[in-house]
């Protein structure tokens, strides 16, 4: 019978985040394990709990082989144990050489960017925490791309631990805010519990969502977008994969390779979209109606003609309007619109790139993956590589 390595796992089960991390590393271990996981359940901890000596004897107690943890303020204690650690990148000093999980913040920003552009908007806001690396690098990519487009980004930004203490004076202060913003607006949150307190602060400012204020969140925590109402839209990420590269990476340390800051990148994949961003805020009625006419037969293989025929309009005058409004033409948002179908079949299902192209009315798969190149950079197999779970 083979070994049962013994892993701790310091990650709490109550956001999204975490849990998909923990369903890719409960993956590796059922197919290169098993092993046996240990856990001290958060349940009964206090809100900032520390962990102390006591708690390090019952860790040590166990012989375990690898650990990996969230929980940076306790990494260094956690290394004494003398076996393999990894951890998460935090807004508290990394011991030197420790693996970690991080996340691409930038790009993060850089999508809900590109998204509130594509859909029309011309006004844009941010709202995250001033004291968070990770809210402020999403920031600075939501940025980098609106101001490129020739806009400007109105930001509302608290301590993270002041909004924890004070929300119900927040709340307010937020609402302030969403009313002295232009109309309408495409706003990121850099959390989904952000998008939360966005949320609620407009309901008190007496503000529409999405119809004056698009919101979008990040992490995709199924349970928390579509506990609220509206639903909240949010950016999904490959945490499955990153779980599974983790539990791989600690495999390989477990066997003895050093620890040497190796770094487990989480990356966004799509962005999900709910009630909170279900608007196009585009004046011009029939490139709108262009537009969901698009999006409504994204995964068949229509043409300029199509869309043309289907809104009644002069194919040339159509298609200026496009360019002036969306900076690209008909046949561009059709090809946008269709690869983000075959981006999300890439990431969600098993398909083969031939039976992707056939569901989406191809016949062959030379076209769709040229396109998809051009559009994305990479080729369907090297973003499935990419992004996709491991299954």
């Amino acid at each position: 019978m083979p070994k049962i390595r013994k892993v701790i796992l310091l990650i709490e089960t109550s956001r999204g985040w975490s849990r998909g991390l923990l369903r890719g590393i409960a993956k590796y271990s059922r197919f290169h394990g098993p092993w046996g996981f240990y856990r001290i359940s958060e349940f009964y901890w206090q809100p900032g709990h520390i962990r102390k000596k006591d708690e390090l004897s019952i860790l040590r107690s166990w012989n375990a082989s690898g650990v990996i943890t969230r929980e940076m303020n306790f990494a260094s204690e956690l290394l004494t144990l003398g076996i393999p650690v990894i951890g998460t990148d935090a807004d508290i000093p990394i011991p030197e050489n420790l693996p970690y999980i991080t996340s691409n913040y930038e790009k993060t920003g850089q999508m809900a960017a590109e998204y509130f552009l594509n859909k029309g908007f011309k006004n844009f806001a941010y709202c995250g925490f001033s004291d968070t690396t990770w809210s402020r690098e999403r920031l600075n990519g939501f940025r980098q791309i609106i101001e490129a487009a020739g806009h400007t980004v109105q930001v509302y930004e608290k301590p993270m631990a002041k909004v924890q203490k004070l929300w119900k004076d927040e709340s307010g202060l937020i609402a302030n805010w969403l009313r002295s913003l232009p109309k309408p607006i495409g706003l990121m949150a850099c959390s989904d519990d952000r998008s939360q307190h966005v949320l609620e602060a407009s309901k008190i400012a007496g503000l529409h969502v999405p119809e004056e204020i698009a919101i979008i969140g990040t992490d995709n925590d199924e349970l928390l977008c579509e506990l609220s109402n509206p639903t909240l839209s949010s950016i999904a990420f490959n945490l499955e994969k990153a779980g599974y590269d983790t539990a791989k990476l600690l495999d390989q340390l477990m066997d003895g390779e050093p620890m040497a800051g190796q770094k487990i990148i989480v990356q966004p994949t799509t962005i999900v979209t709910r009630q909170s961003t279900d608007i196009l805020a585009i004046e011009d009625a029939e490139v709108t109606a262009a537009v969901r006419y698009i999006r409504e037969h994204a995964k068949e293989t229509i043409q300029v003609h199509d869309v043309v025929g289907a809104i009644s309009a002069s194919r040339r005058s159509l298609e200026q309007r496009f360019r002036k409004i969306l900076n690209r033409s008909i046949l561009d948002e059709i090809k946008r619109i269709h690869i983000e179908q075959v981006a999300q079949m890439l990431i969600e299902t098993n398909f083969s790139i031939k039976q992707i192209s056939l569901s989406l009315g191809h016949r062959g798969t030379e076209n769709i993956s040229r396109y998809f190149r051009q559009f994305t950079g990479l080729s369907p197999s090297e973003f499935r590589k990419q992004y996709g779970e491991k299954k």
